[in-house]
């Protein structure tokens, strides 16, 4: 009855605390830094939360409702017998503790590092998997099942040796409390014969001494086993609380309020900016002004600071120097959440959640009816693709959307800007690899999305930005070159001019007063 009773009590109390150690590590994990994401396998970190979460359970179990009752009795035992026989309460209580003391050394000492080893390649193994199966159409594509076979085989029988460890050591540690019972058992029967022989102690005395050393013997045998349980929950919740001891990458300031955005005007003060991994800044002192409304595009070479230029802008990084504000608000100063939740982004390869195509577009705008949903989509060109599929709005995308064609992604990626209404857009290549009637589409919904919206178009496909109002070109974290599509490729040796010219079989030819003149148009 009391075990019931406990277990009523102890339920609920362990499947809280599960739920708020899953809540918060997700939470974490949700705020941590692009950087932090981009070199974590996802599978990994489930599986460290998951397997964490599921070791309280054991935690608890095992201090409540085992350990506990366990060293209750034993306690009660020895003060029992040492009130009549000192000498046998001293025998039991000393042989108690040091059954305890050896045991707790070998776990933490000798068991508990190769468990944090295995618990480690376990979580490697989840990371594999996870990998492996959401790259499945690479690896179809290449027919390359039989290799990724393989790279799981070699990291499963890393993992079995290691797990094979941790359980060898384990089968070491109760050899050795099985020892260590059977000396305490002949020391508790040699002692109890003794005083017999002393005269100390009736046939009744002994019965009662062995009787009670066997309930003792019982306890102990399970005092051994919940001290391996409490190592190995311990071992299990290891990498989750290293999750909690990750510090989060960019935090809100102490005094942070919502920022309030309407026309979008974007200043960038004197910006210096630095990745962790490089020694010399990518941006030395960077300033540029957007009017609000206006139509940025920006272009060059890959790794000259365009994305860059967009994450500093989300927040994603902190600057190392000067200020970013927008309409005269500095974005450090704000809170995070206000500030993405007033700039959509569709970028260069839309994400989509693995729910309803209706879901997906009301992402930025939850709440959103579905009359706003449906016009959202016709003004990204998606609403006659969508009522095609077989449960029109309510179809599932499947993972990161695969159900889906690139072109289609896109347009659901630009409905669901089209629905968030933010007054600051971000696009990202939003054109690149899709046919010629998918970009025709999807350029089309872009001019309709950037109407009256402080507009940052990054692109390599220089189509895109031709009709924008001002073009900055990047150039090893320089704005080396700004002004309209017009000005920008008369400009002898400028980087645009060689950039559109690389691509001037797909844009058509130059206009012949502007024609350079080359070696190939002299006259011989």
């Amino acid at each position: 009855m009391l075990r019931f009773t406990g277990l009523q009590a102890i339920v609920p109390f362990t499947l809280k605390t599960m739920s708020d150690v899953a809540r918060g590590a997700f939470m974490r994990v949700q705020r941590f830094s692009t950087d932090w994401h981009a070199n974590s396998f996802a599978g990994s970190t489930v599986r460290k939360v998951t397997r964490g979460m599921w070791a309280l359970d054991l935690l608890n179990h095992t201090i409540l409702m085992a350990l506990l009752p366990s060293l209750a009795v034993l306690v009660g035992s020895t003060i029992l017998l040492g009130l009549h026989w000192p000498e046998l309460g001293a025998v039991i209580g000393l042989g108690a503790v040091i059954y305890v003391a050896i045991t707790t050394a070998l776990t933490i000492g000798y068991i508990a590092p190769a468990a944090r080893v295995s618990n480690a390649w376990d979580s490697k193994v989840s990371g594999t998997l996870a990998d492996a199966l959401t790259c499945n159409t690479v690896a179809k594509s290449f027919g390359a099942e039989a290799r990724e076979d393989a790279r799981l085989d070699g990291v499963v029988r890393r993992w079995r040796a290691r797990v094979q460890r941790t359980w060898l050591r384990s089968n070491g540690t109760s050899t050795v409390q099985f020892v260590m019972l059977l000396c305490f058992r002949a020391s508790v029967i040699g002692g109890a014969i003794l005083l017999w022989i002393a005269g100390r102690a009736s046939p009744g005395d002994v019965t009662y001494v062995l009787t009670s050393y066997y309930v003792i013997h019982a306890y102990l045998r399970e005092v051994g086993m919940h001290i391996n349980n409490l190592q190995r929950s311990v071992n299990d919740m290891e990498e989750l609380v290293a999750i909690y001891g990750e510090p989060i990458g960019i935090v809100d300031a102490p005094d942070a309020k919502p920022i309030d955005i309407h026309g979008g005007m974007i200043t960038f003060e004197d910006v210096t900016f630095r990745y962790d991994s490089d020694r010399v800044p990518l941006y030395d002192g960077l300033s540029i002004n957007i009017r609000a409304g206006e139509r940025i595009g920006l272009v060059g070479r890959s790794g000259s600071g365009k994305t860059t230029f967009v994450k500093l802008l989300q927040r994603l990084y902190d600057v190392s120097g000067g200020r970013i504000l927008i309409d005269g608000q500095d974005i450090a100063l704000a809170t995070q959440r206000s500030l993405r939740s007033q700039i959509a982004t569709v970028e260069q390869e839309p994400i989509l959640f693995h729910r309803s195509l209706a879901e997906n577009i009301a992402y930025g705008r939850p709440g959103a009816s579905i009359a706003a949903i449906k016009q959202a989509a016709r003004l990204a060109n998606a609403h006659d693709f969508i009522i095609r599929s077989p449960k029109g709005y309510g179809t599932l995308v499947g993972e990161r959307g695969v159900n889906l064609s690139g072109g289609e992604r896109q347009r659901v990626a630009l409905a669901r800007a089209f629905l968030a209404d933010a007054p600051v857009l971000i696009l990202d290549e939003a054109t690149s690899s899709l046919d010629s009637e998918s970009e025709a589409l999807i350029q089309e919904a872009m001019e309709r999305l950037m109407k009256d919206r402080t507009s940052i178009v990054i692109a390599h496909r220089l189509s895109t930005v031709r009709g924008l109002d001002r073009i900055l070109v990047f150039d090893r974290g320089e704005i080396v070159e700004q002004g309209t599509h017009p000005a920008l490729i008369v400009q002898p040796g400028g980087i645009y001019r060689s950039l559109f010219e690389r691509q001037a079989i797909e844009f058509g030819p130059l206009p012949a007063e502007r024609e350079p003149k080359t070696p190939m148009a002299a006259s011989p």
